[in-house]
């Protein structure tokens, strides 16, 4: 099996220097494609269906096509790599920035060349101190080794690649945000349209990318097309790092062909629960997808098929829930931290979440009333798509609705018996 994102990182946790990479063929990718026409980039990213690995799965190719190209197009041009993470359960962009920085670096040299952009920056979450130094030294040794700046390898092509260490707030993960943000502005969403990628950083053509999507780049363009999609187990090209955290006996990530099931990434690589626990549910994408169940184990982790199963597949970080942890405790962990992160830009939001937060904390509290219920259900029609400025609410709102069906029993009695049938028990 194929890991070409991990498979050459250090067994001891440091970040592989520029001559280890190099070693691997780094950065043969990025010699090769700074001597092919931007535009034949793109098709081979197109082609290849590398979709976004922050959590929404565009498809990476297409998003750059949009972009503005030849002479007359706009100047200067941005590539941004989104490495704030806040996502809770992810933490897969924090292990290749510091097992590999120098692979993201190539994958942006290659995606700044597509897209002709002169200026690139790594936005990254001020919590990831180890990865912000292994990153700088990284960018470093590529400066000083002519893989960056002026006439990179002798092509003619330059590209400024700065590490931008953000203050941090969930937000920050949605594009616009993040580009307010990277200006010193405060970090709440732009209308759309316009697009970044016409108007964007400073009012130039932008594209911002996750950093696991860029990491794939160069392995497409040293492989190619047929070679990426091949190492796939459904029409998403590719491998993905999936992640599982709870109480299972081996939490941990791992690089796996995109479309493994989920009961493979559960029983075999996470070695099923922990003893003397069962499961329950688990949440499949990070903090805002909806629950899945036990019915739901042959679902293969991809974008399409998580889709159908009535959830998405996010960031691909699964969430284990036990039989002994209060799932209303869950649920209100979980809207206690999207309360926390709104930017307060509108109103839904900003009002909506902290209700939410309070009606969950007083039925985990044995202080529920029976009509909260409804309250809730209420909430999570309020704050759905299309009725917000940008997708945090709705994304707080998908375990909400869901776990309002699937837990229905446990709300009854939390506010039947005033109290927690759990004993108040919090996992976070």
């Amino acid at each position: 099996m194929e890991r070409p994102l991990t498979q050459h990182m250090r067994p001891d946790g440091k970040a592989l220097s520029l001559q280890e990479y190099e070693k691997t063929g780094g950065y043969q990718a990025a010699r090769t494609a700074l001597k092919m026409a931007p535009e034949e980039i793109q098709a081979m990213v197109k082609n290849a269906n590398l979709r976004g690995r922050g959590g929404a799965g565009f498809n990476t190719g297409l998003k750059w096509s949009v972009v503005p190209m030849g002479d007359d197009a706009p100047r200067p041009k941005y590539l941004i790599t989104n490495a704030d993470e806040m996502e809770p359960g992810t933490f897969k962009d924090r292990m290749l920035m510091e097992g590999n920085p120098h692979q993201l670096i190539e994958g942006m040299i290659i995606s700044a060349f597509a897209i002709q952009a002169g200026i690139s920056y790594i936005f990254l979450r001020d919590e990831y101190r180890t990865a912000a130094k292994r990153v700088a030294a990284a960018l470093s040794e590529a400066y000083d080794n002519n893989c960056l700046g002026k006439n990179i390898f002798g092509s003619g092509y330059n590209l400024e690649l700065h590490l931008h260490t953000s203050a941090g707030r969930y937000i920050c993960g949605e594009e616009t945000a993040l580009l307010n943000a990277l200006e010193g502005k405060r970090a709440i969403p732009r209308t759309k349209p316009p697009y970044p990628q016409v108007s964007g950083l400073w009012g130039k053509p932008t594209v911002v990318n996750n950093a696991e999507t860029l990491s794939n780049v160069p392995h497409i363009v040293k492989n190619g097309v047929a070679w990426y999609k091949g190492l796939s187990r459904s029409q998403d090209g590719g491998t993905k790092i999936y992640g599982v955290s709870g109480r299972v006996k081996r939490p941990g990530l791992w690089e796996l062909p995109m479309g493994t099931t989920i009961r493979e990434l559960f029983e075999e690589h996470a070695g099923g629960m922990q003893d003397g626990y069962k499961f329950r549910c688990l949440i499949p994408g990070g903090a805002s997808t909806e629950f899945l169940t036990g019915e739901h184990f042959d679902v293969k982790m991809d974008f399409d098929s998580v889709m159908k199963a009535g959830s998405r597949l996010g960031t691909g970080a699964m969430i284990i829930i036990d039989d002994k942890t209060c799932p209303i405790s869950v649920l209100y962990n979980l809207e206690h931290f999207f309360a926390h992160e709104s930017c307060g830009w509108c109103t839904p939001c900003r009002e909506g979440l902290p209700w939410v937060e309070k009606l969950l904390k007083a039925i985990e509290e044995g202080q529920g009333q029976p009509d909260d219920l409804e309250k809730l259900e209420m909430h999570g029609e309020f704050l759905w798509l299309g009725k917000t400025y940008c997708a945090l609410a709705p994304g707080a709102m998908e375990p909400l609705r869901s776990g309002l069906k699937l837990f229905k029993e446990d709300f009854e009695r939390h506010i039947n018996e005033k109290r927690c049938p759990y004993g108040n028990g919090r996992i976070f």
